[in-house]
């Protein structure tokens, strides 16, 4: 049993920002050397009810969380629990804080410099006096308990923020689109955008010291791993997090490289990058990169499987209920309130169902959008074959199952192949939403990419989708072209 255990690989996990994807490939590489297995990191699973729903259900065995955050946001207590207490709530959840990695990343409102300047801001009570300012707040932060709704009430605020990606927000301040932002204090481009960081004058935000969120059974599992771990025991300051955050953010450097150069300052003899390693990535480097191949074996995949279980199941449950009315519009009002669900709810919501993340969740989702177009025109399909081929079959003696097989079927075989048709054009877009949840695909680039504010990384994601969905519409138009000329074929002459 040890040495199975031996054989699991490390899984770590990252929250959808620059900082948590660093920190999951420093964890990863510092404990590579220890363990059987590569570990395996799941970056950018989303925010943290995601990222710690994934920790709890066994998906991942660790991240990097903030004090704060396991306080107020996932042990709804007091800005004063100590590890200890923390510890304590969450040791019946099999979960566990260690490793103070030794620097604080807190929350804070920033504005242009230029702006707090002239209006004379530079706390935020100072902030709550001035209504007129914008505020375009991450939609985390308004949401969280150690967010913008408490704020709100510490200050007095009557302002009301717009919800906005972390990564977008700062290019939204720079076009002056918006006056004032939500950041991380360890954020690289506070200074490079030239930003004031308001004091809290009221003390509202906690500190946010960084450290590991583990499971209980890691330390038994990978002990020599975990020692691994342990050894980055205040290893990282604000000084150091915030230059890794720069060379991603300002230079374009891959994680894994920051990592590595990291960690070979910290231990010497470890493998450091060459200068190529460290250069930005044009372009075209970043679309036809190492990752293209892996990336577009995953996005087919998860549309593969999902359109064709959603036909294994739309195409015979349309025809059982073709012939029932209140059946037909129940079921097919059901598929279609399926289509209102918000992907990234549906994918929580599965994450929290089935106490895993990654393909599986991804699959059932895009199977569960699959299902109404092509139910919906199996339906149409049978509907518009003439009242009067239909009796033609039984006259001639065919069973219900053989007029459904010779004369119906392949008379809405047409509108049915549109219907997959449609379904495929959505499953390839809605699958970049799979990467939020570790499932892969060119999603990985488009989320990296918003966490980034990097356009060309967001541009190399989007591309090959778009790709993708313009070689399905061609494939598709080439097999009704076979259809039609078919179909000639067996016309009878004139």
């Amino acid at each position: 049993m040890a040495a199975a255990a031996q054989e699991q690989p490390l899984r770590v996990g990252s929250k959808r920002f620059t900082e948590s994807y660093i920190l999951a490939e420093v964890l990863a590489q510092t404990a590579a050397p220890r363990t059987a297995v590569a570990p395996a990191v799941r970056q950018g699973l989303g925010n943290t009810a995601i990222v710690y729903e994934a920790l709890r259900s066994g998906g991942i065995d660790l991240y990097a969380e903030y004090t704060g955050t396991i306080a107020l946001e996932i042990l709804k207590g007091g800005q004063s629990m100590t590890r200890d207490e923390m510890n304590a709530a969450l040791r019946p959840l099999g979960l566990g804080v260690a490793v103070p990695l030794g620097f604080n990343d807190g929350y804070a409102l920033a504005m242009r410099a230029a702006d707090a300047d002239r209006l004379g801001v530079r706390t935020l009570s100072d902030l709550a006096g001035h209504r007129e300012l914008r505020l375009g707040l991450s939609n985390e932060f308004i949401g969280r308990a150690d967010g913008w709704q408490g704020l709100a009430a510490r200050y007095g605020f009557s302002q009301a923020p717009t919800g906005l990606d972390h990564g977008l927000a700062y290019e939204a301040i720079a076009a002056r689109q918006i006056d004032v932002i939500d950041i991380y204090t360890t954020d690289a481009k506070i200074d490079h955008l030239g930003l004031r960081v308001l004091e809290d004058d009221r003390r509202y935000f906690p500190r946010y010291d960084a450290v590991l969120l583990y499971r209980l059974d890691l330390p038994a599992r990978l002990p020599a791993a975990w020692a691994a771990l342990q050894a980055l025991e205040g290893r990282i300051d604000e000084r150091a997090m915030i230059a890794m955050n720069a060379r991603a953010e300002l230079q374009g450097v891959a994680f894994d490289v920051i990592a590595r150069d990291f960690l070979a300052a910290k231990q010497p003899g470890a493998q450091a990058a060459s200068p190529k390693d460290g250069a930005s990535r044009g372009f075209m480097a970043k679309l036809f990169g190492p990752d293209l191949g892996r990336l577009a074996r995953q996005h087919l995949l998860l549309v593969a499987v999902s359109v064709g279980v959603a036909i294994l199941v739309a195409v015979p449950l349309g025809i059982a209920v073709f012939t029932h009315v209140r059946l037909r519009a129940l079921v097919l009002g059901l598929t279609g309130l399926l289509q209102t669900i918000p992907s990234l709810a549906m994918l929580a919501v599965l994450i929290s169902l089935l106490g895993m993340i990654g393909t599986l969740p991804a699959l059932i989702a895009l199977t569960l959008y699959s299902l109404l177009p092509i139910m919906r025109n199996t339906v149409t399909g049978l509907a518009e074959v003439p009242s009067g081929l239909r009796e033609a079959g039984t006259a001639l003696g065919m069973t219900g199952a053989q007029n459904l097989r010779v004369v119906l079927l392949p008379l809405a075989l047409p509108t049915l192949l549109a219907g997959v048709r449609t379904a495929t054009t959505i499953a390839i877009g809605t699958a970049t939403i799979a990467a939020f949840i570790g499932a892969g695909g060119f999603g990985e680039r488009i989320v990296t990419g918003l966490a980034l504010n990097d356009r060309e990384l967001l541009v190399a994601g989007a591309v090959p989708a778009a790709v993708l969905a313009l070689l399905s519409e061609a494939l598709f138009e080439a097999i009704e072209h076979l259809m039609r000329r078919h179909r000639g074929q067996l016309r009878p002459p004139a």
